[in-house]
């Protein structure tokens, strides 16, 4: 499904994150950026513990905070770590939001065109994956709405029913 957005897009798309040819992909973080299951284990384990390294350097950082460090071996340039929850590994609807936010504008800052987030919170965070679908769609159209360089927005999802959850929350915006 994609959505229009002021001349921008936005793609949902089912499949992995690390397989997508973008400028940046969003990790899904802990604050201290250790990389280890879900999303950033695949991202570790395809693109190279060399990102986990250097986003450790940069760390730990608030929740709700991102940072940039290169992508490894991945397709992309650069992952962007979010960090949607703490050492507890729980998220809440604020988190999420603010981890979206910052990533966004981390990738506005690069001066990106592409980026792709996963379902940030939804995995190890143990967030819904509907609630996480509204809030991350909220900041993301806001986002595409104003001043950036941001052309595409994509939101990988691996499984099935996350995939069904955020086109549902998709389908709001263009009824």
């Amino acid at each position: 499904m994609e959505l229009e957005i002021k001349g921008k897009r936005v793609r949902i798309i089912r499949g992995d994150i690390t397989d997508q040819e973008v400028e940046a992909v969003v990790n899904a973080a802990n604050n201290h950026l250790w990389m280890g299951a879900g999303v950033a284990g695949a991202i570790k384990k395809k693109g190279g513990t060399e990102i986990e390294e250097e986003a450790v350097r940069k760390g730990p950082i608030p929740v709700g905070e991102a940072v940039v460090t290169g992508a490894g071996r991945l397709k992309a340039k650069y992952v962007i770590h979010a960090a949607g929850m703490g050492q507890d590994l729980r998220t809440d609807g604020n988190k999420i939001r603010l981890a979206t936010t910052n990533s966004l504008q981390r990738a506005a800052e690069l001066g990106l065109k592409s980026v792709a987030f996963p379902a940030i919170g939804t995995g190890v965070g143990g967030f819904p994956a509907p609630e996480a679908a509204r809030v991350m769609l909220e900041v993301i159209t806001e986002h595409l709405k104003g001043d950036t360089s941001l052309e595409e927005v994509r939101l990988v999802l691996f499984d099935e029913t996350t995939y069904q959850a955020f086109l549902e929350q998709a389908g709001k915006y263009t009824s």
